[in-house]
């Protein structure tokens, strides 16, 4: 029998018990009313009241013992773990095969150069989106956000599909979080990176509550989502708050370009009048007349 066992069945006799003493000191009371003899009679009735507090004390032990007993005991008896017993594996005889090719060793080509891990920089603001910022209200440096989750669509904050992995062609990425003791008016920057390189940023005052749902969203034609790992992060004034990351697969549809016919003149041929010389017919010879 376990200790869990044992308060159980000690629950169970302590309440069986106090029923029973109640029983009695009810009958006794009851019967004291039959007695004549007053001194008699007022023995028997207080007899039958303690033993019913008798019983009502016991009944109050049962419940103590189902509410601390079990913490109480385990304290002076910390439960030690029972060894489960493990199936073994029985190993059926298989066929071995006997090798008849010996392969001949073969050079490993030993890598010359070996990459050495780089250290991640802490996020931060670059000085040209610095110099952007509007907002004289000093920001809450304890202001929270919750992780982002990335989604095609958040029209809706209370039913939307998020995921780390996107096929093209995009258009549209939003991130979505929840906040906390943010003050409207203070700077806040969202920064969105490609492999290291910045594609899109937003940086405006806060306009929104102390705390609730908010996002941060691109939107840019298909050809300019290109394939591979997105950063997006977010600061509140100058302090970094939260990064998430996503993957874009898949090649970007190409933009096809557009040819323009433009009609040209075509030059209209001009005839010029040339004079063309026709030789005259030869003078008929005179005639000479001899006297």
């Amino acid at each position: 029998m376990d200790i869990r066992a044992g308060i159980i069945a000690a629950i169970v006799l302590s309440v069986l018990g106090s029923l029973l003493v109640f029983r009695a000191g009810y009958r006794a009371w009851l019967s004291a009313r039959k007695l004549t003899f007053y001194r008699i009679k007022r023995q028997r009735e207080r007899g039958g009241i303690y033993t019913m507090l008798v019983a009502l004390v016991l009944l109050s032990g049962s419940v103590l013992l189902y509410v601390y007993g079990e913490p109480v005991a385990y304290q002076y008896f910390p439960p030690s773990l029972t060894p489960s017993l493990i199936p073994t594996t029985t190993l059926s005889p298989t066929i071995t095969l006997s090798p008849t090719i010996t392969l001949s060793p073969t050079i490993t080509n030993t890598p010359s150069v070996s990459d050495t891990p780089t250290i991640t920089p802490t996020p931060f603001i670059p000085l040209a989106i610095e110099v952007l910022f509007e907002s004289e209200v000093t920001p809450n440096p304890n202001a929270v956000f919750s992780q982002l989750q990335f989604t095609l669509n958040c029209e809706n904050f209370n039913d939307f599909e998020t995921a780390t992995v996107f096929q093209n062609p995009v258009r549209y990425m939003c991130a979505v979080f929840t906040y906390d003791q943010m003050i409207p008016g203070s700077q806040w920057t969202a920064l969105w990176y490609r492999d290291r390189q910045l594609v899109h940023y937003d940086t405006i005052p806060w306009d929104g509550e102390v705390g609730g749902y908010g996002f941060t969203e691109w939107e840019a034609p298909a050809e300019e989502w290109l394939p591979g790992t997105y950063d997006v992060q977010i600061f509140v004034g100058l302090e970094w708050k939260v990064v998430g990351q996503f993957i874009l697969q898949g090649d970007s549809p190409t933009r096809i370009p557009t040819v323009t016919l433009t009609p040209s003149r075509i030059p209209s041929l001009t005839r010029t009048p040339t004079v063309t010389k026709t030789p005259l017919p030869p003078k008929p010879a005179s005639a000479t007349v001899t006297p």
